[in-house]
């Protein structure tokens, strides 16, 4: 790829241009006052996992991106925050809602696509109607009224990539699609990140690299280190406390714990801060042990659409209903995540410390070994006993 680079050059970086040739650059001389200097390698251009995380940044600012699945494009809109001049826009370009099928089955639309429904924007459809359909807080007061037109004919490969980067994004998983002729063009002319969509909806895990590990002191053990590690998707980074010194040729006593804000506050409302502070306490009093400290609020949803999953519990939805009301599944979170942070520090088998046998059974699959489930029962009070029945009832923890 050539590139009229010399504009951008130092006058002292112009003049070693002139006489000498670059390791990584090819000089020609040509116009001796601008050579042309042409990259081997194009080092400058985001790879795929570097454009989605440019994806995810631009849908968090409102900024639309457009995904391309063979010749079929669409622009796509984080709905959550879609800007009343940006929706005006769209008039006359035929948008279509995506929204999942939990969220379609709260609003009695027809899902035809399975995992998602289509949602043919209605002429006067405007921000209100829009954001109202994504988000359920007012389902109640003010409920949305149909019959909504779904489309059913085509691919939704884009619509489902849609969805699948507002989720990653941790907003709403709503996206306002509409159907581009020349995807690539349209991106370029409006100067928008293009992403393919089965490089959005990809699942393979992300590569974790260890960043850094240091010291550090607890009141359970001295003997403490923190390890850091970084996703190289642009991803929240994960964290794994080593108490004392754990042999990695014996199963180690290992806790995965999911961030929870509100339990490090010392919330009620679940049992995340007990559960983090007692399984410390017991990996310090067998005198070796891991946490690790997953950044996947929420289970998974983020921090904002937990809170948003609060306020629907004080409308009287459980825990499960209140995610499915937002489009989400019951659990958003990959523990894969854990498995890998563990063979990293070279552990190959754990004694578990959980209530929940979906975390067993995915250490397992992802080829660690689970020599023992350990129970942590602790922290239950008035105010989380409703959520707790809710995990055993509906999510299968063993309480």
């Amino acid at each position: 790829m050539a590139q009229d680079l010399w504009q951008y050059l130092t006058p002292s970086c112009r003049q070693q241009g002139k006489c000498f040739n670059f390791s990584h650059l090819q000089v020609s001389e040509g116009d001796k006052e601008s050579p042309i200097m042409t990259f081997a390698t194009d080092s400058f251009k985001p790879d795929l996992t570097e454009r989605l995380a440019r994806a995810r940044a631009d849908l968090r600012m409102g900024v639309p991106i457009v995904v391309c699945d063979g010749n079929a494009a669409g622009l796509v809109c984080a709905a959550e925050v879609l800007t009343a001049e940006r929706l005006a826009s769209l008039v006359g370009m035929n948008p279509v809602l995506a929204i999942t099928n939990h969220r379609a089955t709260t609003l009695k639309v027809a899902a035809y696509d399975g995992d998602l429904a289509r949602v043919i924007l209605p002429k006067d459809a405007d921000i209100a109607w829009v954001q109202a359909m994504a988000d359920p807080a007012d389902d109640l007061r003010s409920p949305m009224k149909g019959p909504f037109k779904t489309a059913r004919d085509g691919s939704a490969m884009v619509h489902r990539a849609g969805i699948a980067l507002t989720k990653a994004s941790r907003l709403l998983p709503a996206c306002i699609v509409i159907a581009l002729k020349d995807g690539p063009a349209f991106a370029v002319q409006h100067d928008l990140t293009r992403v393919d969509a089965q490089t959005a909806l990809n699942t393979a895990l992300s590569p974790l690299d260890p960043v850094i590990s240091a010291k550090l002191p607890l009141d359970v053990s001295e003997a403490g280190r923190l390890h850091i590690f970084r996703p190289e998707d642009g991803g929240e980074e994960h964290y794994a406390v080593e108490i004392g010194t754990p042999d990695r040729a014996a199963p180690v006593l290992t806790r995965l714990h999911s961030a929870c804000f509100t339990g490090l506050l010392g919330s009620l409302k679940c049992d995340c801060g007990p559960q983090l502070r007692g399984a410390m306490a017991q990996m310090g009093a067998e005198g070796a042990g891991v946490l690790l400290y997953l950044n996947q609020e929420g289970r998974g949803i983020g921090l904002a659409n937990k809170m948003r999953a609060y306020s629907l519990q004080d409308q009287g939805f459980d825990t499960v209903e209140a995610n499915h009301r937002l489009g989400f599944a019951d659990d958003e979170r990959d523990f894969r995540i854990g498995a890998e942070i563990l063979r990293k520090l070279g552990f190959s088998q754990v004694r578990l410390l959980t209530n929940n046998p979906t975390k067993v059974a995915k250490l397992e699959s992802s080829g660690l070994t689970v020599t023992e489930r350990v129970p942590l029962k602790v922290g239950e009070n008035r105010h989380n006993a409703a959520y707790l029945a809710t995990k055993a009832a509906k999510s299968g923890h063993l309480l």
